[in-house]
């Protein structure tokens, strides 16, 4: 018995070592914490608990019963983070470069079954090479089993994927199937294939951070919705994010004790400029109505004419969708709508209430956007918030114009209370462009074409560039003065708080992918 365990001892001091002393140093030299460095940091102290800290590759091809590691390259088991169960995986590179085998699937695939059956976070620290060359399509089928899981699991459990190192080739694809990708700047990168790949097959020259580290997916692919400066960010990143999570699909996020002391906030009077052209960042509007420093940004370099974001109102978790003026003046165009789209629909999957500030001037014309699809993706934004049945109120700032009126959380797309500021314009377009096509004859005609337009224009803008036709129609349920924003959003999310919605009978709608 005795044998045993000193057997045992011996056995978990070495799957503790991992690849051994010299590759932790090498992880340590890029500035990489280890697996279990990671899992340790991420976890609450003394809350982690293995699973599968004995098991070993099974691969006897290429000499390979001579190379054993305890673990087999991935760290598995649950924890809690600030008293959360929580579900993690964690792939450690200095085993065979954290390449994935048919039993390191095998330990990640019983935690995700886990996750599924306790209803509980799953959380993917990425740090991989990719699949194990020697098992062949072993391996594959192991990804293969992974991304299964993933897609059983959406809309049920949040599952986020931290990028801590390389992910490449199939691995990328479980990552991108989870709710939210966190990458590391400089040491994380993620592409289907690699520059030498790339090189053979177009002649492009380009590096692996050109191809696929934290900034290209950050600004251009979309691919990565919060960016770290570290490993230690990074994680820390994960905490903060979940805190905005519920467990589950059948639960909602913790309300934090608030003190509502500060219900009304004069500074919003401020912020709209008089002129309908003029800019004003919309952080300023969501600062002056959420908790003080609640606002966590998601996707924050990507498609910058909106932002999408969590937030507490009233210790509360809530998810933000805003225009932009500050970017292309707010405007909607296929990223815009993409990254719109998918947050509205993860907050409809996990009951976060949503709360759309409107300052749009319409969809963003021209070739490019007509051939890469405004259409097609103009219409997910539309879909998802028509098929979202969580508390959904919407403050119009400014402009609502065109069919991007009726996209961003309109009363007819089934939005439960819409509030517009005095400042509000809400037309088919602007009284520019409209004035001169409703009164084209008239100004034409005129012995003074610019002054009849200029002022056929105030005429317009006296009738339709306010928002008080629409209040009239009962497309807004009321006007409010900015001040009073935070403490009118206050009283409809308690309001709306037990809002239930009867679904079609249907397996699925077909969203327009």
């Amino acid at each position: 018995m005795s044998n045993n365990r000193k057997k045992l001892e011996e056995k978990i001091n070495l799957a503790h070592l991992g690849g051994g002393k010299k590759r932790i140093d090498k992880q340590h030299e890029k500035k990489k914490l280890t697996a279990r460095e990671r899992v340790e940091y991420l976890l609450d102290e003394g809350s982690f608990e293995e699973i599968g800290i004995l098991v070993t590759h099974r691969t006897t091809d290429f000499s390979m019963q001579k190379e054993i590691y305890y673990g087999d390259g991935v760290v598995t088991g649950y924890g809690t983070i600030n008293t959360r169960l929580v579900y993690i995986f964690a792939q450690d590179f200095t085993v065979f470069g954290g390449a994935l085998s048919e039993t390191h699937a095998e330990k990640i695939c019983k935690v995700m079954d886990l996750a599924m059956k306790v209803r509980a976070p799953i959380i993917g620290l990425n740090d991989s090479g990719g699949a194990r060359i020697q098992e062949g399509v072993r391996s594959l089928g192991g990804y293969a089993d992974i991304f299964y899981r993933n897609v059983q699991a959406s809309g049920v459990i949040p599952q986020l994927s931290a990028i801590m190192g390389p992910c490449a080739g199939g691995a990328v694809y479980s990552p991108a199937m989870t709710d939210f990708t966190l990458m590391v700047q400089d040491t994380s990168y993620m592409f289907v294939t690699g520059p030498n790949v790339v090189k053979t097959v177009t002649n492009e020259n380009v590096t692996s951070e050109e191809l696929g580290g934290a900034s290209a997916h950050a600004t251009k692919s979309g691919v990565t919705h919060i960016t770290s400066k570290s490993d230690i960010a990074c994680l820390e990143d994960v905490k903060k994010l979940l805190g905005y999570l519920p467990q589950n699909n059948k639960e909602t996020t913790k309300k934090l004790a608030y003190s509502l002391d500060d219900e009304y906030r004069d500074i919003l009077e401020t912020i709209v400029p008089n002129s309908s052209n003029k800019p004003y960042d919309m952080h300023e509007v969501i600062k002056g109505i959420i908790d003080s420093d609640t606002f966590f940004e998601i996707h924050k370099d990507y498609a910058e004419n909106i932002l999408v974001g969590f937030a507490r109102l009233g210790g509360r978790s809530i998810g933000i969708v805003a225009n932009q003026p500050m970017r292309l003046a707010g405007v909607l165009d296929v990223d815009a709508s993409k990254k719109a789209a998918r947050f509205t629909r993860f907050c409809d999957c996990f009951n976060i209430p949503l709360l759309v500030l409107v300052d749009v001037p319409g969809f963003l014309p021209g070739t490019h956007q007509e051939w890469n699809g405004i259409i097609l993706h103009g219409a997910k934004l539309l879909y998802a918030l028509s098929e979202a049945t969580v508390p959904r109120v919407t403050v119009i700032t400014r402009k609502a114009y065109g069919g991007a009126y009726d996209v961003m959380n309109s009363k007819h797309i089934g939005a439960d209370i819409n509030f517009a500021w005095p400042t509000a314009e809400i037309a088919v377009m602007g009284a520019k462009g409209a004035s001169e096509i409703i009164f084209r004859k008239e100004i034409q005609e005129a012995e003074n074409p610019a002054r009849k337009l200029s002022e056929k224009e105030a005429e317009y803008a006296e009738k339709f560039a306010t928002p008080f036709e629409a209040a009239q129609r009962g497309f807004i349920d009321e006007v409010i003065m900015p001040r009073e924003t935070r403490r009118k959003l206050l009283k409809a999310f308690s309001m709306l708080e037990n809002k239930k919605v009867v679904k079609a009978d249907r397996k699925h709608g077909n969203i327009p992918l």
